[in-house]
């Protein structure tokens, strides 16, 4: 018995994709044995005994284990038993990643094939952001970044046309940032970030512009005259307070003098009253 079937050793495939793990064989003219065929989950620990997925033995397939785990595999070809054993996952799942083994077996003759899946996700569309105020003259950076995504994630700049990256531009494939220094109107444009992983990839685009800085003299000039427009406006608060005080301190002593005058008057009354009674009295007197 001896299993043909080739490839690599470790298959890396996307979430959602539909996979064959290989496993044709060819017997040899002394099996003579019953076909027996086996396909599991080897288990990482020595110690414990390999999980069986499906097996065909005397012209009939069987699934063992999970049910739910179970209906993602079965045999790829119809009749296993015409050298083709085969299996094929759909669809992938992170839980998929395993090494799996197929054992084909007619006595006396017996071999086996392994190979591990890795089943990642691909990562999800980025999105791109400037940092800095695009000034001409300034540092700016553009910033990619994903949010889902099996790692390791990897980001790449270039510009929409044909040109190459500013001369003064450096990038982190890491990070995703790009940072141009001395940023100058050949650099504005649109740029596209790429982010990709072992199964797939995807990008944003942004625009970046070149504005021009502000003329220092006029934002100068503008302090000054903001500052003083403050002080004058303070100093007519000021006065305003002050103005009220004083007003409210005259009208309330004027407001005491009218509240004397009365009492003034009532006592120049009462002595006007008593001088009269008493040279009324007088005169009564030589009278007599």
């Amino acid at each position: 018995m001896l299993v043909t079937s080739t490839g690599p050793q470790t298959i890396q495939k996307a979430e959602g994709e539909r996979l064959t793990l290989g496993c044709r064989y060819t017997p040899s003219p002394s099996d003579t044995g019953e076909l027996d065929i086996e396909w599991s989950v080897v288990s990482p620990d020595t110690t414990q005994k390999d999980h069986m997925l499906l097996s065909f033995t005397s012209g009939t397939t069987y699934i063992h284990g999970d049910s739910a785990l179970g209906k993602g595999f079965r045999f790829a070809a119809p009749d296993p038993s015409m050298g083709d054993a085969s299996m094929s996952i759909s669809p992938l799942s992170p839980a998929h990643s395993a090494t799996y083994q197929c054992k084909v077996k007619k006595s006396p003759g017996v071999d086996t094939r392994k190979v591990s899946l890795v089943v990642m996700a691909k990562p999800s569309v980025p999105q791109c952001w400037v940092e800095g105020g695009e000034l001409i003259g300034g540092a700016v950076s553009l910033h990619c970044q994903s949010a889902g995504g099996s790692t390791p994630l990897l980001y790449s700049w270039r510009r929409e046309s044909t040109g190459p990256l500013p001369a003064a531009a450096t990038q982190d494939v890491v990070s995703g940032e790009l940072r141009i220094r001395n940023h100058s109107q050949s650099s504005a444009g649109f740029y596209l970030c790429e982010v990709n992983n072992a199964v797939g990839a995807a990008h944003c685009r942004i625009n970046l512009k070149a504005n021009k800085p502000p003329n220092r003299a006029a934002v100068i000039v503008g302090s000054i005259v903001g500052s003083l427009l403050l002080i004058f406006i303070l100093l007519v608060f000021i006065g305003l307070i002050l103005w009220k005080l004083s007003s409210r301190r005259g009208f309330e002593k004027e407001f005491s003098n009218d509240i004397r005058k009365p009492h003034i008057v009532q006592n120049q009354v009462s002595e006007f009253s008593s001088g009269e009674s008493l040279s009324i009295v007088q005169v009564c007197c030589l009278k007599h």
